[in-house]
C-alpha cells in the first residue's frame, strides 16, 4: 500500500520534511517512490514553509495512496490559502 508521509531531514533541533509518497512498510526516512513537496517548520524571512505539488498529491490519492494525519492537515491548509485570494478578488 502507497502511503504519503512525512521523511525527516535536517540536523539535530533543526527539523525539515520531505512531503514522499512511499511503501507502508518502508521506514520513515528510507527509500521512497515520489517527493511531493517539503514541510520547513522552522523558516524565517523569505524562506518558504510549505511546498507542496497538489496534482501529484491528487494523482496518488486516485491510485488509492492512503495520506497522514499531518500532511492531510498540511494539503487541506494549501488548498486553503490557495482559495483565499480567489474569494477576495471576486469580492
Amino acid at each position: 500500500m502507497v502511503k504519503i508521509r512525512l521523511a525527516r531531514a535536517g540536523a539535530k533541533k533543526r527539523p525539515f520534511y520531505h512531503l514522499v509518497a512511499t511503501e507502508s512498510r518502508s521506514s520513515r526516512d528510507g527509500k521512497f517512490i515520489e517527493r511531493l513537496g517539503y514541510y520547513n517548520p522552522n523558516a524565517k524571512g523569505g524562506e518558504q514553509k510549505l511546498v507542496v505539488d497538489t496534482s501529484r498529491v491528487d494523482y496518488w490519492k486516485g491510485q488509492g495512496a492512503q495520506i497522514s494525519e499531518r500532511v492531510a492537515y498540511l494539503v487541506k491548509g494549501v488548498a486553503v490559502a490557495a482559495a483565499a485570494p480567489v474569494a477576495e478578488t471576486a469580492a
